[in-house]
């Protein structure tokens, strides 16, 4: 029962039995040009479709149509779909309304069931009219919190006498509110001088670069060193402790893939070298220059590990 609606579900339920569709007649008879443009959709090669002399020989009086096509019968055409006068409202369009006010608002088709009492022959005047055979329930679905209606739809020919009967179902569904995936961080540049760090960073190990030749450490990584200018270089790893040398708080512009006010410091490692990170587990007016900090790992996504900082815990005096 929807809320706000305290005689919703029997208003919904009232129109079991009810008509839905109006009887109504196709546009034009059962004829061989729409049995062939059918049949070479399908790619249906019977030839008791199109050849009189093959039908016969079935014991047919002539061609008849694929008893698939019954429904195409009664199709309005794309004109009576699009054109606004002379639509006159039917049940099935009160039905739908009364459906979007309890929220159903959107709609899949479930299944269809067809019960054929004769085949279709050229000529053939099929009309169509639709009930509500019921409505269940609320259920819960992949798509949503929605409701399946059921209608029966008879096809008859031009005396009146059944030639099928349909039994269609459609689902109407609440849909489900979509959580859109949190946006990635903007890729890293990532080049041949600096691709060790990240591949480092993936195994959770925070290394810097070292001159083999002079030992100097550098941050960020590069080709040449600045102190001797040897091209020869191997990394060490750093403990991951360090300190706040600098920090802004980051405001404006936004980016989707952070959670703002934004921390961005300038790490001091005690090995000399600094890097910048992003700061969590602290408030912006609580962190100060000089603040402890130690080494966490953010694993963003699968392609992407980064080193992140949050306050030291003091370590206990023995």
């Amino acid at each position: 029962m929807s809320e706000g609606y305290p005689d919703y579900e029997a208003r919904l339920q009232a129109w079991v039995g009810r008509e839905a569709v109006a009887e109504r007649r196709g546009q034009d008879p059962v004829n061989v040009p729409m049995i062939r443009h059918w049949v070479e959709a399908m790619e249906d090669a019977n030839p008791v479709y199109l050849d009189d002399e093959a039908a016969k020989a079935t014991g047919r009086p002539g061609v008849v149509a694929p008893a698939s096509m019954v429904q195409a019968w009664t199709m309005r055409g794309y004109a009576a779909t699009v054109r606004p006068d002379g639509n006159a409202s039917t049940g099935m369009d009160e039905l739908t309304e009364l459906l979007a006010e309890g929220g159903y608002t959107s709609v899949v088709a479930t299944d269809s069931e067809f019960e054929f009492h004769r085949e279709l022959v050229p000529g053939d005047h099929v009309s169509v009219s639709e009930t509500i055979e019921s409505i269940s329930p609320e259920k819960k679905t992949g798509l949503g919190a929605g409701r399946f209606i059921t209608t029966v739809r008879t096809y008859r020919d031009s005396d009146g006498e059944t030639v099928a009967v349909q039994r269609w179902r459609l689902l109407r569904f609440k849909p489900a509110a979509k959580v859109a995936p949190k946006a990635k961080r903007p890729r890293p540049a990532i080049n041949p001088d600096n691709a060790f760090w990240f591949e480092a960073a993936k195994e959770h190990r925070l290394v810097i670069q070292r001159c083999s030749a002079c030992e100097s450490l550098r941050h960020p990584p590069g080709p040449c060193c600045p102190v001797c200018g040897s091209f020869e270089w191997d990394t060490v790893e750093s403990t991951g402790e360090g300190t706040v040398y600098s920090y802004v708080v980051a405001h404006h512009p936004r980016h989707p893939a952070f959670d703002y006010p934004l921390l961005i410091a300038v790490i001091e490692l005690p090995e000399g070298t600094r890097l910048t990170a992003n700061l969590t587990g602290v408030s912006p007016e609580d962190v100060e220059i000089g603040m402890p900090v130690s080494l966490e790992w953010l694993d963003a996504d699968p392609d992407l590990t980064l080193p992140v900082f949050r306050p030291a815990v003091p370590k206990k005096e023995d």
